[in-house]
């Protein structure tokens, strides 16, 4: 009797299956990284065709089937499409997905859209299918399985989004540290975007990455119901394949961004000099050494009124560089940093101590453990504030909290790990913060910002420290050397000191006694039963 197959049908795939399938196309193939831009740049491809083909309908019933208008770019730009020659159209690469010059014809497709359209220039990669060692059946199975994606199919909100995140982010659990530093958790990008609230206004990151912080800066305008089209986004990435991959996340999205000129180092060619901006949202590279030689930027004006960062460390140089960024009225930033800048000693030390004495420092929290790809440790958000007077934002009152940090330490909340399968038996665990906790963390923040917000210090939780003043408590932050490290003042509960120790060591004292008796007697009837052994041998 025939065996009864336990293959899915098609259309019994979930998304998450038909996606992990476009992965296994490749397997055995390239390397990760070659791999990884095949998979996403053919994604952007489908979406952008699939747009293509909708809005070629939309005129076909407007105008007819007209050249003029089917075919006219400007039809498609003006309503945030991209315009598709023949060749780089979806359906034209699934009708020669068997070719055996499949893999040309792909490198032609990225190269006529790129041609096509501007914005996308140096977006797309450029002859990669030629040199990816793929077989002709591997490209086809790939090409198979993105083109059973579609918003038909799997009706998701945002289903662009969706499948974006999950090849940045499963590729990036794969990556070594170096090339895992593209991606940032999106729970933690959302709560970098509820903290700083980027209603309006320019976005800035100097190392974007992928484009995660802008995409979150993005869907925080949507989740609170207002217009995107008042964000514009700035950026800039030293990694060329990185800072290609962003500009194809943020247009496959249509987020327009200005991303400068190249892929080059911000403390190297800063492309946005004379920029300032409102917000700002970065994860940089954590401890980069060597970050600049002995006399470059010695006397950048980026570090005008501070000490010099020193070359062996760069994370002050990257809260520098991000202070010179922001307005001066309102600017604010929401960024994430090793731990040991809290407390670092030296020049840092010295640049720390300014910084809080220009009063620039909101609020620093402490995220959990596990929650990176490319490491295991625990890091902090700071929160820099350009103007901590009263005031209103978004609709609240906020007080007075100049001379103030607000510390939070939200290491022990890690009781929720998500699994992540990067590869055939291979998988990582990270910890993930919950919608419910990022808006307890958000609740605890507006609350000691807005007046009459009814905040509390709450026990190994969260601690409202001053700058200076009295430190007849030992809590001002100036009494610890200005060090940030939120355990320094955040209350400890010795839970040992409710213990009943009389009674405690009464209840352990009696189950000793029964122990030792019933170990007694164990020995007593072993040694009778040896005794009886013996006297049946005599």
């Amino acid at each position: 009797m025939p065996r009864k197959s336990t293959k899915k049908k098609d259309s019994e795939l979930t998304l998450e299956q038909v996606l992990w399938n476009c992965r296994v196309a490749l397997r055995g193939v390239g390397s990760m990284e070659k791999n990884r831009d095949a998979v996403i740049s053919l994604v952007f491809l489908k979406f952008a065709g699939d747009k293509f083909n909708n809005r070629r309908k939309e005129l076909a019933e407007q105008y007819g089937d007209i050249p003029a208008f089917l075919e006219k770019p400007s039809f498609y730009n003006a309503v945030n499409v991209f315009y598709l020659p023949e060749p780089a159209r979806w359906t034209y690469l699934v009708d020669h997905a068997g070719d055996n010059a499949i893999a040309t014809i792909i490198d032609n497709a990225m190269s006529e859209a790129e041609k096509a359209n501007p914005s996308l220039r140096g977006a797309l990669p450029l002859g990669l299918f030629a040199t990816l060692g793929a077989t002709k059946s591997s490209i086809k199975s790939l090409i198979d399985e993105i083109a059973k994606i579609s918003e038909k199919r799997y009706h998701e909100e945002d289903l662009i989004g969706r499948v974006y995140e999950y090849f940045l982010q499963t590729f990036a659990v794969g990556s070594s540290k170096e090339d895992g530093e593209f991606y940032t958790p999106a729970c933690v990008v959302q709560l970098i975007a509820e903290l700083i609230e980027p209603y309006e206004g320019v976005v800035y990151d100097p190392c974007c990455g992928s484009g995660g912080m802008f995409v979150q800066s993005h869907k925080f305008v949507e989740r609170h119901h207002g217009n995107s089209s008042a964000i514009s986004v700035v950026g800039q990435e030293s990694n060329p394949d990185t800072w290609r991959l962003c500009k194809m996340n943020l247009a496959i999205r249509g987020i327009s961004n200005n991303l400068g000129e190249e892929a080059v180092s911000t403390f190297e060619k800063d492309q946005h000099k004379d920029k300032k901006v409102d917000y700002i949202m970065a994860n940089p590279p954590f401890n980069l050494k060597n970050w600049r030689g002995a006399d470059e930027l010695l006397n950048d004006p980026r570090w005008k009124g501070y000490p010099i960062p020193p070359a062996s460390n760069a994370n002050y140089a990257w809260i520098l560089h991000m202070l010179s960024k922001l307005d001066v009225n309102h600017g604010v930033a929401g960024f994430l940093l090793a731990n040991g800048a809290l407390n670092a000693d030296g020049d840092e030390g010295a640049i720390r101590q300014k910084i809080l004495e220009n009063d620039k420092v909101e609020a620093i929290i402490v995220l959990p453990r596990d929650m990176f790809y490319t490491t295991d440790i625990s890091v902090t958000l700071w929160i820099l504030n350009m103007n901590k007077g009263a005031g209103e934002k978004a609709g609240r009152k906020l007080r007075d909290r100049r001379g103030e940090v607000l510390f939070m330490d939200l290491r022990t909340w890690n009781e929720n790990i998500e699994k992540y399968t990067y590869d055939k038996n291979k998988n990582k665990k990270k910890t993930v913060l919950t919608s419910e906790q990022i808006s307890r963390v958000k609740g605890i923040f507006e609350s000691w910002r807005c007046v009459d917000g009814g905040y509390e210090d709450v026990p190994e939780l969260c601690k409202s420290v001053r700058i200076k003043g009295d430190d007849s408590d030992g809590l001002a932050i100036e009494s610890h050397g200005f060090a940030l490290t939120p355990s320094k003042y955040i209350e400890f509960i010795d839970h040992d000191l409710g213990i009943d120790y009389e009674k405690e060591m009464g209840r352990i004292q009696s189950e000793m006694k029964e122990l030792l008796a019933t170990e007694k007697k164990s020995q007593a009837m072993l040694e009778a039963a040896f005794e009886g052994i013996g006297y049946g041998i005599n």
